[in-house]
C-alpha cells in the first residue's frame, strides 16, 4: 500500500447560491502510514481441499438432482418359446438384426409345431427390453424371457478338431481328462474332441489347445433352464410336489382330466416362471417336444435330412441374411446352431433342413450368393462325427425319483440339477440316443 501525500492546492467548496464567499479545504499532509503487518502464510494440505471439494459437492448434488448412471452392456440370454413354421427363424432373426445387434449365439429346439430358442446378445436392459417387446408383437410367439438374472443351468456343446501329433498326443490326451472331455474321432494326426460345459469352459479348452493347432470347431450355442427352489411348488402343474401322482401306480384313464381341471385358466398366472409353458388345453397329451419327431429316413422320393455347415462373418444382419434364403425357399429348418468358430471374426452355422439331393444343391448355390458366406458344405453323405446336446426337465416327485435316475443312467445322462419336484438331466450324444432316452422319460 502506497503513501498518499497532498500538495499545497487548495480544493474549495461551494455553499449555496444565497452565499457569496468561498472557504477553502485543507488535507493533512499524509493520510495515513501503510500497514507494515506481513499476513500469514495460508497453507493447504491434500486433506483439507478434498474435504472441501466434498462438502461443496454434496451441497451441490443436494440442490440439483443426481443424473441416473450410464447402463452397462452386458451378455443376455433370452429364451423364446414359439409355434413353429417355416421362415420363423427368420423373423426372429430379423428383429434384432433392424436393432443392430449380433447374435452370439442361437440354439434352437425344434418340433412338429413348436420351437425353444435361447438367444444370447450382448446390450443394456433397455434396449434388450424394446427388442423382448417387439418379440412379443410377432405371430405365434408365445413366451419370451430375459434369463439373464435367473439361476440357471446353462451347457453349450463343442466339437473341436485338434492336430494330434504322436509326440504331443499323449499331452492332448491329458488334458482331455482334465476338463472331462470325450474323444469321438481319431486319425493319424487329427483328434475330435467333445467338450460339453458352461461357456467359460469353452474358452478355457480352445485356450489350452490352440497350441497343438485348432482346425475346426462347431459349437451348439448356449443352451438354458431355470433352476428351481428346493421346496416350492411346481411353477406348471401348479400344485405342491406333494400332490404328484405316485408314478410306480397306475395312473386312471381320468388322471389327465383331473391333472387339466388343476391347471390354472388365468393367462397372467400361466406366464409366470418355468420352462415348460402349456399351450395349448391338451398339454399333458401333446409333448411340448415330440421324441418321435425328428430326421427324415431315405424314402422312396429321395426326401431325406441334410447336414449343412457353413462359415460366415461374425457380423450384425448375418443370420437374418442366411434364413432369409430358407425362408424365401419354403424350408422348414430342423435343427440350428450357431457359434463361434476356430477363426476369430467368423461363425459356423450348422443346420439340418429335410429336401432332396437336387434341392439342396440348388439351396447351396443360392447361399453362395450372399456376401458374408464363405464356405457351405453338405455333409450327408460323407462320414462325420454328430452330437446333439440336450436339457431336460422332468416333473417328478421324491418316490420316482430314482427311477428317472436309472433311466438316465442307461442312457448316460447326467442330472444337473434336482428340486422338491423336478430334476434337470443333460444328455450329450447322437441324435437317436436322445430321442430314446426322451421316449422313456415321457413314460
Amino acid at each position: 500500500m502506497a503513501v498518499l501525500s497532498t500538495s499545497h492546492l487548495p480544493l474549495y467548496c461551494s455553499k449555496p447560491e444565497s452565499g457569496c464567499s468561498w472557504k477553502p479545504i485543507c488535507f493533512p499532509v499524509k493520510i495515513g502510514t501503510p500497514n507494515r503487518n506481513v499476513p500469514k502464510k495460508l497453507v493447504l494440505s491434500s486433506r483439507s481441499v478434498d474435504e472441501n471439494i466434498s462438502n461443496n459437492t454434496s451441497s451441490a448434488n443436494a440442490s440439483v438432482p443426481s443424473t441416473p448412471s450410464r447402463k452397462k452392456v452386458r451378455q443376455h440370454t433370452i429364451s423364446v418359446f414359439v409355434g413353429d413354421e417355416s421362415g420363423m427363424i427368420n423373423r426372429i432373426a430379423r428383429v434384432f438384426a433392424r436393432r443392430g445387434y449380433n447374435i452370439e449365439s442361437l440354439a434352437v429346439g425344434l418340433n412338429k409345431d413348436k420351437a425353444l430358442f435361447t438367444i444370447v446378445v450382448s446390450g443394456t436392459e433397455r434396449v434388450l427390453q424394446q427388442v423382448i417387446e417387439q418379440l412379443q408383437k410377432l405371430v405365434n410367439v408365445w413366451k419370451v424371457e430375459d434369463l439373464s438374472n435367473e439361476p440357471l443351468v446353462e451347457r453349450e456343446l463343442m466339437l473341436i478338431k485338434v492336430k494330434a501329433d504322436p509326440q504331443f498326443r499323449a499331452e492332448v490326451m491329458w488334458l482331455v481328462d482334465i476338463f472331462r472331455a470325450k474323444i469321438v474321432d481319431i486319425s493319424e494326426s487329427l483328434l475330435t474332441i467333445e467338450v460339453t460345459g458352461d461357456p467359460g469352459k469353452m474358452v478355457a479348452v480352445q485356450t489350452n489347445l490352440r497350441k497343438f493347432g485348432i482346425k475346426e470347431i462347431a459349437r451348439t450355442g448356449k443352451i438354458a433352464l431355470r433352476r428351481e427352489k428346493m421346496g416350492a411348488s411346481a411353477p406348471f402343474w401348479r400344485f405342491s410336489a406333494a400332490s404328484y401322482p405316485d408314478l410306480h401306480e397306475k395312473v386312471p384313464a381320468n388322471g389327465l382330466n383331473g391333472a387339466r381341471a388343476r391347471s390354472v385358466s388365468n393367462e397372467a398366472d400361466v406366464s409366470g416362471g418355468g420352462d415348460v409353458y402349456p399351450v395349448e388345453d391338451g398339454f399333458t397329451i401333446n409333448h411340448v417336444i415330440d421324441a418321435h419327431w425328428g430326421f427324415i429316413d431315405d424314402s422312396t422320393s429321395g426326401l431325406q435330412s441334410h447336414t449343412l455347415s457353413m462359415i460366415v462373418n461374425d457380423s450384425p444382419g448375418v443370420l437374418n441374411n442366411v434364413t432369409g434364403v430358407f425362408a424365401r425357399r419354403g424350408y422348414n429348418i430342423q435343427s440350428l446352431a450357431v457359434g463361434h468358430a476356430e477363426t476369430e471374426g467368423l461363425s459356423r452355422i450348422t443346420t439340418v433342413i429335410p429336401g432332396t439331393d437336387e434341392s439342396i444343391s440348388k439351396l447351396v448355390q443360392q447361399l453362395y450368393k450372399l456376401g458374408d458366406l464363405h464356405e457351405v458344405q453338405d455333409l450327408t453323405h460323407f462320414p462325420f462325427a454328430e452330437r446333439e446336446l440336450m436339457l431336460i426337465k422332468i416333473a417328478v416327485n421324491a418316490a420316482a425319483r430314482q427311477d428317472v435316475l436309472d433311466i438316465a443312467n442307461i442312457f448316460r445322462a447326467n442330472a444337473v440339477d434336482v428340486s422338491g419336484h423336478t430334476i434337470t438331466l443333460e444328455s450329450s450324444f447322437g441324435y437317436r440316443n436322445i430321442r430314446s432316452c426322451h421316449y422313456f422319460l415321457q413314460k
